[in-house]
């Protein structure tokens, strides 16, 4: 994914202060592990891509072991190992998925169609490290594909409408689970993504 608009226009269409985040740079490549500008119920903040699921276990009792980095919607908020989780929104400019043979895959940058902003949406928690350390981390909540997605990849970040952000933020999770669809049709733009640096930040 990449997040190429200024902090201060960010922090405008989403009605908050920039602050924290004032200074972050473009960032034309973000991988999981990674900081990411996130919005939550107290304003925007960095969050790290990736939930590291410590104490928490599944279905059957057993820890769970792998870092979660994306959440399905059908089972978000069924499943144990995501129980008492907050909700986050991550901004971004777009996303890249890659289609093909190993070692000859294209990447296809994803983007709105008329240019600006997407808001996916997150689940959000908070680890607390060795040594007192907070790090807040969230992972985007997936579902089906739109028809603009489906033929680069399975699957794609629920994307919010920008009037739906309070209701994710802070609804019911009953009325939260009826914004987890895919994007309408006709929306997106894929085109093949050509001179991005994938080792850059």
């Amino acid at each position: 994914m990449f997040l190429t608009e200024p902090p201060a226009a960010l922090a405008a269409a989403l009605g908050v202060s920039p602050d924290p985040v004032s200074e972050e740079p473009a960032r034309l490549n973000i991988a999981p592990g990674q900081d990411v500008v996130a919005l939550s119920a107290n304003g925007l903040m960095r969050m790290r891509w990736g939930i590291i699921p410590v104490g928490r276990v599944n279905a059957r009792g057993r820890p769970v072991m792998e870092t979660i980095v994306n959440a399905r919607s059908e089972t978000v908020f069924d499943k144990t190992a995501f129980a008492g989780m907050g909700r986050a929104i991550l901004p971004v400019n777009g996303w890249y998925e890659w289609t093909g043979e190993k070692r000859r895959k294209t990447a296809w940058r994803i983007t709105p169609l008329e240019g600006g902003l997407l808001y996916f949406a997150a689940i959000s928690d908070v680890w607390q490290a060795p040594g007192g350390q907070r790090l807040h981390q969230l992972a985007p909540v997936t579902c089906a594909p739109s028809g603009d997605v489906h033929d680069v990849h399975h699957r794609m970040a629920v994307i919010l409408n920008k009037a739906d952000i309070a209701a994710w933020l802070h609804a019911p999770d009953a009325e939260a689970q009826q914004l987890m669809r895919p994007w309408p049709d006709g929306r997106l733009t894929v085109e093949p993504a050509a001179g991005i640096d994938w080792t850059a930040p």
